[in-house]
């Protein structure tokens, strides 16, 4: 307990409570309308998405591009539960209840025979199976089909950043567990950590497994939060677009997975009213980031508490 009860942890409490009080003050000022809302919880749901594949590619080393796939097994297993049982915040969560352990069930499966694999080959198994499962959901009378699902919106902006909240602090605290650790170890060096006795495959499993799990929360939020869900919306460019978040904050930094979400979802905004050009836009700006910072903007910095005051404790040092 008094771990938990130290600076750096009050510090993060105050950030969190002071962003959810500024938020909700400039809704009820009015600065954020319902277009701005929108971009908000559309931005705290690809936060989700970012840090969960950032746990698989930036933490493991593990290049992945079927993250779409759990995202919609997480929305439709919501938006199936809204439809068969309670149209209310109540059957949202029970699907997302669902939608975790059949991720995880599906993950550990895709991730026994695939997570053997490496580099290119290991993609396109992952790419296979995400297709696969956006096939069987694209096939199935309970998801209809094609035409998807039409859904009430069941969740504010509130719960999305209280989900964001609750998946940072849990994908933090694996990788700072020894499990974390491990998978760090196999990012940096495989054939390394095997020689150090580390069982590879079996935390490459436990991290997919757990980056699955958390996409799947993502694709809940959504279906309850943007009234249709289509196959269609979750295709190969959605496990692009999650990689490019990725990419552009700097892969092994969560700090970079938030403020790449921010930014790109910003200039999502920004460059619609450039509807003929915003894609070519939006490239090249991607493609400039990419060739002044290789390494995304953060690289694989984090921003800490503890550092923030070690550097505050050198300077006072340094003047006394």
């Amino acid at each position: 307990m008094k771990n938990l009860l130290n600076k750096k942890n009050a510090c993060w409490l105050v950030l969190i409570a002071g962003s959810y009080g500024l938020i909700s003050l400039l809704i009820s000022a009015g600065v954020i309308n319902n277009v701005y809302l929108t971009v908000l919880m559309t931005i705290g749901i690809n936060i989700i998405l970012a840090i969960s594949l950032n746990l698989i590619i930036g933490v493991t080393g593990q290049f992945s591009l079927g993250h779409a796939g759990f995202m919609i097994i997480g929305a439709y297993c919501a938006g199936v539960a809204v439809k068969q049982f309670s149209a209310s915040l109540g059957g949202i969560l029970l699907g997302m209840l669902i939608g975790i352990v059949i991720s995880g069930a599906v993950a550990l499966i895709v991730a026994i025979p695939t997570l053997r694999l490496r580099g290119d080959y290991l993609a396109i198994a992952t790419l296979g199976f995400g297709e696969i499962i956006r096939i069987i959901i694209l096939n199935m009378k309970i998801t209809n089909g094609a035409a998807g699902l039409i859904l009430p919106k069941l969740i504010g902006w509130q719960v999305i950043f209280a989900a964001v909240v609750i998946c940072t602090i849990i994908i933090l605290n694996f990788c700072r567990s020894a499990q974390g650790r491990a998978c760090i170890s196999v990012r940096e060096d495989e054939i390394a950590a095997e020689a150090m006795g580390i069982n590879t495959t079996k935390y490459k499993i436990m991290a997919f497994v757990l980056g699955a799990m958390i996409a799947s929360v993502a694709g809940a939020l959504y279906a309850g939060a943007f009234y249709v869900i289509k196959p269609e919306m979750f295709t190969f460019n959605k496990s692009i677009d999650i990689l490019v978040l990725v990419v552009f904050g700097g892969m092994g930094s969560f700090t970079g997975s938030f403020i790449a979400a921010g930014v790109i979802g910003v200039l999502n905004t920004v460059l619609q009213q450039f509807s003929d050009i915003r894609m070519i836009l939006y490239g090249l700006m991607l493609v400039g980031i990419m060739i002044f910072r290789p390494s995304g903007l953060l690289g694989t910095k984090e921003f800490t508490f503890s550092n923030l005051f070690e550097r505050f404790g050198k300077r006072k040092e340094a003047r006394g």
